[in-house]
């Protein structure tokens, strides 16, 4: 029997530093682009494949090495990058976790995953001691700047420790793990999703057919996970000067300003992100001719967010809004051309948000609504066309289990005994259209069910989302009187004139007007909504219920 060939994520890289020895593989900028010279920090793809070889050897040396866990709690910055490829070129498993979700959320997720070696900068090794993170498992660690009493290795001294040496490329099989990422946690306890270096490579040639994707291109990723693809598909990384975990803070000046120094032609941002930079740039008319696209994901985009932002784009340009989550990306995906000229005028009518046709390979199925396990498919548990129910999917692109939640993987896994696949259960509620596109009506858990019927979020608040003085609103359940009602929560647009009460007795109205939003009778307004620290964009409508319960009484 003939062995499998070894299949590994990072093989993408010394080819290119083959192919394009010299070309910007990541390039960190720092300064003012409105001074004309920003000063940066580069690496090639020959320096990038060279400094991931060096670091490869390093680490193996002292015991990070093939099948060992390892968390990597390190900005993203040229070292980031150039330690993730040398943990995939070793075979290691690489644990990422959002910085932002809060120290207990960090200590949950890093004790779950148990990693072997802890790579860090000091303020994350001052973090994992102080608060004793994965104190059981860790045996290596690493230090990406100044260590202290913490022990182990710095990053200089593994670089040394990997001198100059043969090329690393670990003949890892292609259903081995490469990286547990965890979920981000916007709607329960975040999970660490088990990514194969199979997944990794099929998301990697998925990205470069769907969107044409091609070498020598600029890509400004202002979400790290996203920058590793970047390298792996030809094109200049330019790291973004932001916080990360603050997408909806960014300084616009220097998110325009490094497309405009670099040339940059792909753009990825989330919602919170795509809303503030467009806003800024349809008030002071600029224009950003080099972008060939622009991705934005992670929460429902709104279409006044997308026809900004479009503003500054040459025409035929789209911005594009792939739908998928952590454990299958990409499902979906529809471009602004198709959104502002056709879908976005259904969602305040109720019909959701149009999230697109499944992307070549992957299969989207819908169910019917269920809170419980289902071990097995069967073609009996479809919904009727047109009916809302749970999004399943199948593909290349979909992973197998979560790390050490068997009970989490039983509930979001269905089994298909045909062929031995399975499906993918999204945790979102939507139906499919009679063009085949996949509309999104909201997560599962966050439906509204009430003694009259069953209230879905995204087409309930498609209705008053498209008031003028509201920025976005979230329908919640409060239990009251041994039953279930629907409340409307809204945050207001700013500058807007119009009183609470006036506000409130027009959505009121409005709502009247749709068999899905008359039985809304309560409005409240809340100053700020709380939002998931990776996209700033998905809604904690579970911590907006409580909030909402107490101003009710």
């Amino acid at each position: 029997m003939i062995a499998a060939p070894p299949v590994n994520i990072a093989s993408a890289l010394p080819a290119l530093a083959r192919e394009r020895p010299h070309a910007l593989a990541i390039v960190e900028p720092h300064g003012d682009f409105r001074a004309g010279r920003v000063p940066y920090r580069h690496l090639t793809f020959r320096e990038l494949d060279a400094e991931s070889d060096r670091l490869a050897r390093g680490l193996e040396k002292i015991g990070i090495g093939r099948g060992v866990r390892a968390a990597l709690m390190v900005p993203p910055r040229l070292e980031f990058y150039a330690l993730t490829f040398a943990l995939f070129k070793v075979g290691a498993v690489v644990v990422l976790i959002d910085p932002g979700m809060g120290v207990k959320n960090l200590g949950t997720c890093l004790g779950e995953a148990e990693p072997a070696a802890f790579i860090g900068v000091p303020k994350a090794h001052l973090a994992r001691v102080l608060l004793r993170w994965a104190k059981g498992s860790v045996r290596a660690r690493v230090t990406v700047g100044r260590r202290f009493l913490w022990g182990g290795y710095t990053l200089e001294q593994v670089r040394a420790l990997g001198g100059d040496g043969p090329p690393m490329l670990a003949g890892t099989a292609a259903d081995e793990t490469a990286a547990i990422l965890f979920t981000s946690g916007s709607t329960g306890v975040a999970k660490g999703v088990v990514y194969t270096h199979r997944i990794f490579t099929a998301q990697v040639e998925m990205l470069r057919a769907l969107y044409d994707i091609r070498p020598g291109e600029v890509d400004l990723p202002t979400f790290p996970l996203f920058g590793l693809f970047g390298p792996a598909l030809g094109m200049t990384g330019i790291l973004p000067e932001m916080d990360a975990t603050r997408p909806a803070l960014v300084d616009p000046l220097k998110i325009l300003g490094a497309v405009k120094h670099f040339g940059v032609t792909n753009l990825f941002g989330s919602p919170a992100l795509i809303r503030r930079v467009g806003a800024y740039g349809a008030e002071k008319g600029v224009k950003l001719p080099t972008l060939r696209r622009v991705i934005s994901a992670g929460a429902p985009v709104p279409a006044s967010a997308i026809a900004r932002f479009v503003e500054m784009l040459p025409p035929g340009t789209q911005v594009h809004t792939p739908y998928g989550a952590t454990e299958s990306l990409p499902v979906a995906s529809i471009g602004s051309e198709e959104i502002l000229g056709e879908t976005a005028a259904l969602t305040p009518e109720g019909a959701g948000t149009c999230v697109g046709r499944p992307v070549e390979g992957m299969v989207v199925k819908i169910v019917r609504i269920s809170d419980e396990p289902i071990p097995t498919w069967d073609d009996g548990l479809e919904s009727a066309p047109g009916e809302i129910g749970e999004i399943v999917v199948r593909g290349p692109v979909v992973t197998r289990s979560y790390h050490g939640r068997p009970e989490a993987t039983a509930l979001a896994k269905i089994a298909d005994p045909r062929d031995g696949g399975f499906y993918h259960r999204m945790g979102d509620v939507g139906y499919l259209d009679a063009k085949g596109r996949v509309w999104f009506c909201g997560r599962k858990s966050q439906r509204v069910v009430t003694p009259q019927g069953t209230l879905f979020t995204i087409p309930c608040e498609g209705v008053f989302n498209a008031h003028p003085a509201v920025r976005r609103t979230a329908l919640v359940g409060v239990t009251r009187g041994g039953a279930i009602e629907p409340v409307l929560c809204v945050e207001r647009e700013a500058g807007r004139p119009e009183t609470d009460e006036a506000v409130r007795q027009e959505l009121l109205a409005l709502g009247a007007k749709w068999p899905h939003t008359k039985a809304i009778r309560h409005v409240l307004f809340h100053p700020s909504f709380p939002v998931d620290v990776r996209h700033n964009a998905k809604i904690f409508r579970e911590k907006l219920a409580p909030w909402a319960a107490a101003r009710l009484g």
